[in-house]
């Protein structure tokens, strides 16, 4: 891994970390589902110039991300969304 790579990764884990914490089903699952999407189709990315923009705007969005998610938790709402409650039946 070179010193780019590492940072992408851990761009990535810190954006996956940071949806997370969205106590509303469909916002949690919009954001994890747009880095996943967002990084797959740059994966391939060679070009550094685009890399760095790429990197830079992905501190931004992680930024967006971490203020929505802790206003989502302050004025979260104790329903849960159908999929949710599926699946804690089946656990």
């Amino acid at each position: 891994f070179d010193m780019t790579s590492k940072e992408a990764v851990q761009l990535y884990r810190s954006l996956l970390r940071s949806s997370k914490k969205f106590s509303q089903y469909n916002f949690r699952e919009y954001f994890l589902r747009r880095a996943r999407e967002d990084f797959r189709a740059h994966k391939s990315e060679t070009d550094p110039a685009k890399i760095s923009e790429l990197l830079h705007r992905g501190r931004e969005e992680l930024a967006v991300i971490d203020r929505q998610g802790t206003l989502s938790s302050l004025f979260s709402d104790s329903q849960q969304h159908v999929v949710e409650l599926k699946t804690a039946k089946k656990a």
